[in-house]
């Protein structure tokens, strides 16, 4: 059995932890940064192609005490190297150093990585390069409280670039960040939904793949493990029948969900991502102030313009609330970074749910209109 750690966007670690459960992962446990869990090498491929809010799948390969650079050196280089990293290949080493005798987490990057490559010249004669920007291997070490943790990235890119992103918006959301979102909305993947300000589309196109059962990262080419050394054409074979498995499980379940944006060029955007993604929408160009509760209620899921892209629309939060408050029977979440929508809407939410989009602290805003 293998330990793996699903790293999460900070305070999305509940509903990924909620999500791995679901997805049938075995000793799942709650953690602040992520979320541990164990089982067999598969799992860890299966983590990497199923989790729609994981931002990176890691697993354990090495532990230790460690106080001192010669005891990192030792811990590093106790672990066995050969079945991942070869002299044909790269790597790179990153690390965080918190409440440690070490630390600095360069200095410590560095003697992990004089590790690595000194196993493998005493072993091979050579050494294997480093490459900091698309390395055949990347190794993490987390150094907390004196205690060494070495990883290896199993997931290469990280998890929110799936693959479907032709091209971004102004201010694209995180694939991961709106998966977690549409769990922390309470979507039950069936109810109509609407994002009328949908951008590039990523809030749309993450809950038509999550509607329909269809796993995240099967738009992708492949994953860090795929360029393991120890990866050959066994394993390879292993994973297109696993890929093949989880096309399998697709639902086609298609529930009413709707991309509107004003801008026809974000528009654009947005049909070019849900096409390479597979996925069939509706699309509208429409202004968010012409949103009528018109027919079945809906879910509305939006990322609003706020900090600079709101400066040019100063009166868009009033406008916005005023739409809001007329949906009544509806649904609506969007982020904010400061209180102007909360303000402007002018009813309490009914959950407000601390988030971090990109370097931004902001709120997920939910409210219930009666």
């Amino acid at each position: 059995m293998q330990e793996f750690y699903a790293s999460a966007i900070r305070l999305t670690e509940d509903v990924l932890c909620e999500e791995l459960r679901e997805l049938d992962f075995k000793s799942v446990r709650l953690n602040r940064g992520g979320i541990p869990f164990r089982g067999e090498w598969s799992d860890g491929w299966r983590a990497c192609l199923q989790s729609r809010i994981a931002q990176r799948i890691l697993v354990v390969v090495g532990r230790s005490p460690v106080t001192t650079a010669d005891q990192l050196y030792d811990a590093v280089r106790a672990v066995d190297w050969s079945p991942y990293i070869t002299t044909q290949q790269t790597f790179s080493v990153s690390s965080v150093a918190v409440g440690s005798t070490l630390n600095h987490s360069g200095f410590v990057a560095l003697r992990a990585k004089d590790a690595i490559v000194d196993q493998i010249r005493d072993r091979e004669g050579d050494r294997p390069s480093v490459d900091r920007d698309d390395p055949d291997v990347r190794v993490f070490v987390y150094l907390a409280n004196d205690k060494a943790t070495i990883y290896l990235d199993m997931s290469g890119s990280p998890l929110h670039l799936r693959g479907y992103r032709a091209r971004g918006g102004g201010a694209p959301l995180r694939e991961t960040l709106a998966a977690a979102i549409l769990r922390m909305v309470g979507w039950d993947r069936r109810s109509p939904l609407i994002d009328p300000m949908c951008g590039s589309g990523t809030i749309a196109i993450e809950s038509a793949l999550w509607a329909s059962g269809v796993a995240p990262g099967l738009a992708r080419e492949r994953f860090g493990f795929e360029r393991w050394a120890c990866h050959g054409e066994i394993q390879a074979q292993q994973m297109r029948t696993l890929r093949g498995a989880l096309r399998g499980d697709v639902t086609g379940q298609k529930p009413s969900i709707i991309a509107a944006d004003i801008d026809s060029e974000a528009l654009e955007i947005a049909q070019d991502n849900a096409k390479i993604a597979g996925i069939k929408l509706a699309f509208r160009q429409q202004s968010v102030l012409d949103l009528q509760p018109d027919g079945a209620a809906r879910i509305v899921v939006t990322n609003p313009p706020y900090g600079k892209r709101l400066a040019t629309e100063s009166d868009f939060p009033a406008q916005f609330g005023r739409v809001i408050r007329r949906l009544h029977g509806w649904r609506v979440a969007l982020l904010s970074a400061t209180d102007v929508y909360e303000k402007a809407i002018l009813l309490k939410p009914s959950h407000k749910i601390p988030l971090v989009n990109g370097d931004l602290d902001v709120h997920l805003l939910i409210y219930d209109i009666e």
